[in-house]
Parts: structure tokens; sequence; C-alpha cells
């Protein structure tokens, strides 16, 4: 019984965790032009990350709510069930087990939302840098891919 109350304990830490975010910042590499100065691309370096927030705006927040309400019909559908085949005590079990795997798949589908939300922020950042004539780095010269 004591390693259940340890596992609520660290539920909502881990749930937090997991939910999607508005990225920090780019992933993707982009150099200043030929002959731009450093200073230049500092300042288009700013403007594009706020552009490329805002493209990306609310996203976040609207996908964590989504995973929310799923963990919460989770948790009803659990109790539902447990009311149902075991009375007072089966709607406790069965909530608490909706309310599990309703926030770990919940957690679970806002993590992976943020794999397209940051590929949405660095789309807009690069495109937006490589309007003020920036760079992407060249490919690795020294690498051949086998054919």
């Amino acid at each position: 019984m004591k390693l259940y109350k340890a596992a609520f304990a660290f539920l909502p830490a881990l749930l937090l965790a997991a939910c999607a975010e508005t990225p920090m910042g780019p992933t993707a590499q982009v150099l200043p032009g030929p002959g731009k100065d450093y200073g230049t691309f500092l300042q288009e370096q700013n403007f594009c990350r706020s552009q490329a927030a805002a493209a990306v705006h609310g996203q976040a927040g609207s996908q964590n709510r989504k995973a929310l309400y799923g963990g919460l019909a989770t948790t009803a559908l659990g109790a539902g069930l447990g009311a149902a085949v075991g009375g007072g005590t089966g709607a406790g079990i069965g909530a608490a087990a909706g309310a599990l795997g309703g926030g770990l798949g919940g957690s679970a589908y806002s993590n992976s939302q943020q794999g397209g939300i940051q590929t949405q922020y660095n789309n807009a950042y690069v495109a937006c840098m490589v309007a003020y004539k920036n760079v992407l780095p060249a490919p690795n010269a020294g690498y051949m891919p086998q054919q």
C-alpha cells in the first residue's frame, strides 16, 4: 500500500514534466550571410525568434488541454466501470486506475505533440532568417552515403 501512496505523490510531477511547451528557441542552425556583421545578425535572430514564437503561440496550451480532458474522461469512465463491477470500493479503484491510465496517456500525448510544435517553430525561424539573406550550414562534405 505504501508503494501506491508513493506513486500518487510523484504522479503530478511526472505529468507536469510531460506537458508540451512553447519552444525556448530553434534547434536549427543558421549562420550570418557573407559580409554581415554579427550585431545585425543578432538583431535579425531576435526578430525571427519572436516571429517563430508567434507562429506557434497557443499550440502547447491547446495540446495540454486536450490531454487533460482525455485524462478526466478516463477517470470518469474508470469510476463508472469500477462502480458497476464492485460498488463503492470498485468505483474508487476504477477512478484511481482511470486517472493513472488517463494521466499517463495524456502526458504521452502532450509529449508527442512537442516535436510537431518544435518543427513548426524551426520552419518559421529558418524561413525568416533566410529572408534576411542568412545561410544554413552546408552538409558535411566528408560524409558520402553508401549506395
